[in-house]
């Protein structure tokens, strides 16, 4: 039997990807500063931090196979420090851990809102460039580009290491709300809704995980495959959800550079005053207005990834949001 060790298993991805491994027949363990909301029966959960190597390097003993997916997905932090420490230098630990241990096959498990079209590329190719980390929109993305830079240099140094890029994952189940989920029900509440339009590739969740078992059975060293969905723009998924929800909201498009500065603002107040996550951050508003759409095409032909339709996970997540009374 396979023996899997899944950093942040706890979270939303992880959940979904832990009960597919274990259906799959994988010996699951977990490693989470999080426990589990409903623990996956035969699963071992360790509590603690990916920054802590030694207690790193002990969930590893007898690890086949890692899926490293742990890290600060918000775009905001009252330390804006610990998304370098964890998302970055986390990394780092655990890669070279299961080097040490001469893990057989290692996922790191990126994010689309690092991967941007260079100026000079006038048609997407279905390949994205990581541009400097002085190029990044702020402090998350600068995070995540320098881990999967980390990650790519292990790859190239030998290790059996491949990168899974998620889109905007959504679907039942996202306990603690992460940035997709939690724009979703922003837009659920309220007669008058201001947003940016911008083109958003969104995708089942349960087709992420889906998309990170096969990239790691099925991937080539080094390569970054895209587990997206369908790009359309948030104009249209504004529409779904009021057919879906039977909430009719008036949707007033709001220009970028508002947008920037009223998301400025909200952080400034969330920094200094509140210290609760704001609505918005400018950091999530710069990688709006970069956004492209993004192909899946490379994972659909070398791995066989076949993501469903966006509507039936946004119809999912919609009847979560409004069924779990903390959340609606």
């Amino acid at each position: 039997m396979t023996k899997t060790l899944i950093t942040g298993g706890t979270g939303f991805i992880g959940q979904h990807l832990v009960s597919a491994l274990v259906a799959g027949g994988r010996e699951v363990r977990v490693l989470d500063r999080r426990a589990p909301i409903c623990a996956t029966p035969g699963v071992e959960y360790v509590s603690g931090s990916v920054l802590d190597a030694g207690l790193v390097g002990e969930t590893l003993r007898d690890a086949d196979e890692v899926y490293h997916l742990a890290g600060l997905p918000g775009m905001w932090m009252p330390n804006k420090g610990d998304f370098h420490a964890v998302n970055f230098q986390g990394t780092e630990v655990v890669i070279a851990a299961a080097r040490k241990r001469g893990v057989a096959r290692f996922l790191h498990c990126s994010t689309e809102s690092i991967l941007f079209r260079p100026a000079s590329m006038q048609q997407d190719s279905g390949e994205r460039s990581l541009l400097p980390p002085e190029q990044m929109p702020g402090v998350y993305t600068r995070s995540k580009m320098l881990a999967e830079q980390s990650a790519a240099q292990a790859a190239a140094d030998g290790f059996p290491l491949v990168i899974g890029t998620p889109t905007m994952p959504i679907g039942p189940h996202d306990h603690n709300l992460t940035p997709p989920t939690a724009m979703l029900r922003q837009f659920l509440h309220g007669r008058v809704q201001m947003y940016l339009d911008f083109i958003v590739n969104m995708v089942d969740v349960r087709d992420v995980a889906t998309g990170l078992i096969l990239t790691m059975e099925r991937g080539q060293t080094g390569q970054r495959y895209i587990l997206g969905g369908e790009s359309v723009s948030l104009k249209k998924i504004l529409q779904l959800m009021a057919d879906i929800s039977g909430r009719r909201t008036l949707a007033v498009p709001v220009p970028g550079r508002i947008a920037e500065a009223a998301a400025g603002m909200l952080e400034f107040v969330a920094d200094h005053i509140t210290h609760k996550p704001p609505s918005g951050t400018a950091e999530g508003v710069r990688i709006a207005l970069r956004a492209t759409e993004l192909s899946v095409k490379k994972a659909q032909d070398e791995l066989g990834y076949a993501p469903r339709p966006i509507e039936p996970a946004l119809r999912d997540t919609i009847t979560y949001l409004l069924r779990e009374p903390k959340l609606a």
